[in-house]
């Protein structure tokens, strides 16, 4: 301890005024020790990751249905390996968005190393080298588990010991199961009152096909059963494959930036070894890097100079930016030619949105904000584009409603933006009379020109699965049969609840399907979904127009049997919502040169009548004439503001059925 001492009094004579900073150094002091002298943790040190060979290192992920305890046990996980202290620290250590700790949700995969002696008897007592990844429940971010899944050779399905099988949690087992993982089924929460773990093994049984014998019984809250865990995880996960003497080649998981350090890579080690000072190349892109820091997450970054076969860490090599990390890439040796990795499907974006400056002056300031958020979030795609009814913004493609809603939360708490979203659509292709076809994601850009006929139109569509109990089927079924959809499959999971699966389209369901869903069922419904293919339907553009002037903005792209209601529906919002002027303002829902639903906002009017007492009636209908022309001049050269409230109301009348 002769060198924490000395630690201590160098802190202490070289930033003694600054109380702050000197707790810090001093913290900074005791974790480079405790590292470095900690036989039980196993050490971070590069020679020391040496000491586990792939025979020794265990790569897992936890995947779950929301709120079935994930991030929990992941916490109680890095307690039993002493990588973080019990008791210290927040709850869901993992998650460190703001967001995530305000929705209780895990949005980003989050790796962490851990260290763990394990005995099978007196005699063998080796340590192993175990990875985890937690990752999100919720169907938007599906694309972060399949990620997470890439860099692991086995799973956890944790199942609610009360809520049992749901939708997310079926979604989840066949991506790990299409992945070719080992699958340990983990039972949590068995010290609920509702808990019960044997109507569970069985629901386990009759979908996947799980011997009942090889699920772990745990309360990741109490702690109940979590030292069966570790040990299964050893002895029924296989360890990664790969080459030790091989050149090293390595498969690209996730890109952050980081202000100080620049593109912090998460990469697994497939084949090889990377150190410290070795030149990488890109596969995709063909540039050349030199590795300036690399280490692993334990759980916060940790630097080791290296990292060998099977091990999964992070690496930065001065790239710029995260376009230059693209996710699923193979990074290998440089000067050397190898056999690309299989990567990753790229995203799908379904649902897209313009975003807009509230203050039209404040666009370079939302600019800003969304190229650094987007370097943290490369799944958002991002295009300029100019409304006149909004001025200059930016259309984002993103992977579901939710996936919106967090952007936009991150945008005002990360970085003060203040924005206006437009009504979400999704990506449509439509066919013209003399062949050409044209994907559209902003309704605005397509032509209403009576002249280019519209031949066909396709839209695309989502094998949804419902888990519901067997009571709310039928309203369920007419909830789906409302939004178009077309029955798949219908089973019974036991004797009180029921699987449904519909083709839907993805218009039906991306603004309010999932709170409608929820409400008719009390609340027990859950719902997933998987993208599937286009299919031909008959689909208007409709306009919005104030005092004859299209509100590119506010254009949507409608099923033309529900058109006259919806656009009904949507002047009758905005009558509401949109302030009144001097002059009378017109507001009309139309298809093309059809109107087809019309409110009339009155002029605010001064009594010009008010100082005549009596006399000739003339004399009042000169002054009512003389108004009348002032408004109607007022009328041609005014302009009409629309507030946010008008776009949110909107966005939810868009998708009323």
């Amino acid at each position: 301890m002769a060198g924490a001492a000395a630690l201590r009094r160098s802190a202490r004579r070289v930033i003694r005024p600054d109380e702050y900073t000197f707790s810090r150094t001093l913290q900074h002091a005791e974790r480079l020790l405790s590292s470095q002298a900690s036989p039980d943790r196993g050490g971070v040190l590069g020679s020391e990751l040496g000491l586990y060979p792939p025979e020794r290192i265990r790569n897992f992920s936890i995947i779950a249905h929301v709120d079935h305890g994930k991030s929990t046990l992941a916490d109680r996980l890095l307690e039993l390996t002493g990588t973080i202290k019990k008791g210290h620290g927040q709850p869901q250590y993992l998650d460190k968005l703001q967001v995530e700790r305000e929705r209780g949700i895990t949005v980003k995969a989050q790796t962490a190393t851990m260290f763990y002696r394990h005995a099978p008897d007196e005699s063998d007592a080796p340590n192993y080298l175990i990875n985890l990844i937690d990752t999100p429940g919720h169907v938007d971010f599906s694309y972060e588990v399949s990620r997470s899944l890439a860099a692991c050779q086995g799973a956890l399905l944790v199942v609610d010991a009360a809520q049992g099988v749901q939708a997310q949690t079926i979604a989840n087992f066949y991506l790990a199961f299409e992945s070719n993982l080992s699958i340990i089924p983990v039972i949590n929460k068995i010290d609920q009152p509702t808990a019960d773990p044997d109507n569970v093994k069985a629901q386990l049984k009759r979908l996947f096909d799980i011997d009942p014998s090889e699920a772990l019984l745990t309360s990741a809250k109490t702690g109940q059963g979590l030292s069966q865990v570790l040990p299964a995880v050893i002895e029924r996960i296989p360890s990664p494959p790969g080459k030790c003497d091989s050149p090293v080649r390595m498969l690209l998981l996730d890109s952050y930036y980081d202000e100080y350090k620049g593109v912090i890579c998460h990469v697994a080690i497939v084949d090889g070894a990377l150190h410290k000072g070795d030149k990488i190349a890109s596969a995709a892109t063909g540039r050349t890097y030199e590795v300036l820091d690399v280490g692993i997450m334990h759980p916060e970054l940790t630097p080791t100079g290296v990292l060998y076969t099977g091990q999964v860490g992070y690496v930065i090599s001065g790239m710029r930016s995260t376009k230059e990390a693209r996710i699923g890439d193979t990074l290998h040796q440089a000067k050397s030619t190898v056999e690309p990795l299989p990567g990753f499907k790229p995203a799908r974006h379904m649902v897209f949105s313009g975003l807009y400056p509230a203050d039209g002056s404040d666009f370079d300031t939302l600019s800003h904000a969304i190229e650094k958020l987007t370097c943290n979030d490369a799944s958002v795609s991002v295009t300029k584009e100019t409304s006149t009814a909004l001025g200059m913004g930016f259309r984002c493609g993103f992977l579901g409603l939710l996936h919106m809603d967090v952007f936009h939360q991150r945008l005002e708490q990360e970085h003060g933006a203040q924005v206006i979203s437009t009504i979400p659509t999704v990506p449509y292709i439509f066919e013209y009379g003399d062949g050409s076809k044209v994907q559209v994601e902003n309704p605005a850009t397509l032509a209403s020109n009576p002249g280019q006929r519209i031949a066909a139109c396709w839209e695309p569509t989502v094998i949804a699965t419902i888990i519901i109990p067997s009571e709310y089927v039928g309203p369920v079924i007419m909830l789906c049969s409302e939004r178009r959809g077309v029955q798949q499959e219908y089973t019974f999971i036991d004797a009180q609840r029921a699987l449904l699966k519909y083709q839907l389209p993805l218009r039906e369901i991306i603004v309010d399907f999932y709170n409608e869903l929820k409400s008719i069922t009390s609340g027990y419904a859950t719902f997933d979904y998987e993208d599937s293919e286009y299919q031909q339907s008959d689909l208007v553009k409709m306009d919005i127009l104030l005092n004859g002037q299209p509100v590119d903005a506010m254009a949507t792209i409608v099923h033309n049997q529900k058109a006259q209601r919806v656009g009904r529906e949507l002047v009758e919002k905005l009558k509401k919502f949109i302030e009144r002027q001097m002059f009378e303002i017109t507001i009309q829902a139309a298809i093309g040169s059809k109107v087809i639903a019309r409110e009339t906002l009155s002029a605010m009017r001064k009594n010009v009548l008010a100082k005549c007492y009596g006399g000739d009636i003339t004399r009042k209908k000169k002054l009512l004439e003389k108004q009348k022309e002032g408004k109607k001049r007022m009328k041609r050269v005014g302009s009409v503001d629309i507030p946010q409230e008008a776009f949110h109301e909107i966005l939810k009348v868009s998708n009323v059925k």
